[in-house]
């Protein structure tokens, strides 16, 4: 028999979030507590459609305007111009100037595809370096591009901080123009960003060396409820003078998570490099996925354009972002109440919807086995999958297998 024999295809390993997301639905216990997924959860444990998305849905379908025609390649143009905006500022040089490219994607994820996969095709050096730890799929996706990876030490787990000394030395030591990759606000999976002080020497560094850099910003608004506080890095980033890739993601933000609504963003030195860096990006687009979905682009394409809408969507981030902050303090005081060795001050100093909590990979394999709670094996949670009804049981769960192992 000629040909790929399919009986030669190894079997791949469940994906390391949903893989968890699985065997909790599995689990018939009636106490199990899932901490494992990046999706908001109400105090209720549901989902959460904001009250801004229904009324924009709404009201776009009412629109009798509305058609399912192609968009263009790179995207719904309202779109994109107040994604720019979003994260750039609208005073920003940059939007005023025209020197910016941005094309519609397919999520957070597609964007950071699309992005690395321009700076594999175009960049004069194919090293990559990335944060350890970090979000799983920076990694395959720079395997899958064929680029070679590097990291560079972010978090320390035996001080549970930001490991600054590591981290400014392996930026140092890189290859100039290699390619950098930040977490723009709230670190997935720790939850622990740069300061101010901090994120100004890691842009000296990146200056130093000549790193093109590139930002995954998955959580403007949704890490501390406030856009442009969200967004100071980027912005302190573009007014020393680097050019920056973007990739955001209004999974989060917006809660459209099966919407997959996503904008690479790409700051360039003039508008003429802008029109070429947008056309080839519009290429890679094409060979991907052809033409980007309508229905989510829309959505919030017509919020960010609606001063009144706009205003409403704030508030609607507050409450996620304010409801997170309480669990994070919640969980932190029970803690301590219940005399849990250690010191949980890096639950305070972390921000957004993660936490990595210090628990080692054993003491997970018990928190899952023995009390039904689902968590990442790194020891990291979502804040989301908590509320007042398994507070307690969480953390007298954390308390016990840390007294015991």
């Amino acid at each position: 028999m000629s040909g790929l024999e399919f009986s030669e295809i190894p079997l791949c390993p469940p994906d390391v979030v949903f893989g968890v997301l699985d065997s909790f639905n599995q689990d018939p216990d009636p106490n199990k507590v899932n901490l494992s997924i990046g999706a908001y959860r109400t105090d209720e444990g549901d989902p959460w459609v904001l009250p801004i998305v229904k009324a924009t849905e709404l009201a776009l379908a009412q629109d009798v305007l509305q058609d399912h025609e192609y968009l263009p390649i790179s995207g719904l143009t309202a779109f994109l111009d107040s994604s720019a905006r979003l994260v750039l500022g609208a005073s920003s040089t940059i939007i005023l100037e025209n020197r910016y490219a941005a094309v519609q994607t397919i999520g957070g994820t597609g964007a950071i595809r699309i992005g690395l996969g321009f700076l594999k095709k175009f960049s004069k050096s194919n090293v990559f370096y990335l944060p350890t730890p970090t979000w799983p799929n920076h990694n395959k996706i720079l395997t899958e591009l064929g680029a070679e990876i590097r990291s560079y030490r972010y978090y320390d787990v035996d001080k549970n901080c930001l490991d600054e000394k590591g981290m400014i030395e392996d930026l140092r030591a890189a290859p100039e123009g290699s390619t950098v990759i930040l977490h723009g606000v709230a670190h997935n999976p720790t939850g622990m960003d740069p300061t101010k002080d901090q994120w100004k020497q890691i842009c000296d560094v990146i200056k130093e060396r000549s790193l093109t850099t590139f930002v995954d910003f998955a959580y403007q608004g949704f890490a501390s409820g406030d856009l442009d506080k969200d967004a100071w890095a980027v912005r302190y980033f573009i007014e020393q003078g680097l050019n920056l890739f973007i990739a955001q993601s209004y999974s989060k933000n917006f809660g459209l998570y099966n919407e997959r609504v996503g904008c690479l963003t790409v700051t360039c030195s003039s508008p003429k490099l802008a029109s070429c860096v947008k056309s080839q990006l519009a290429v890679l687009c094409r060979t991907i996925w052809s033409n980007p979905s309508n229905h989510g682009a829309r959505i919030v394409a017509t919020v960010l354009n609606n001063p009144a809408m706009f205003a409403e969507w704030k508030e609607n981030l507050r409450v996620m972002s304010d409801r997170l902050s309480q669990m994070r303090q919640a969980l932190y005081d029970r803690l301590r109440v219940l005399g849990t060795p250690g010191n949980w001050d890096h639950l305070l100093a972390q921000i957004g919807m993660f936490s990595y909590t210090g628990l080692k990979p054993n003491q997970v394999e018990i928190m899952t086995k023995k009390f039904h709670i689902y968590l990442m094996k790194s020891g990291r949670i979502s804040l989301a999958g908590l509320n007042s009804k398994n507070l307690d049981y969480v953390a007298k769960g954390i308390h016990e297998v840390i007294t015991t192992t």
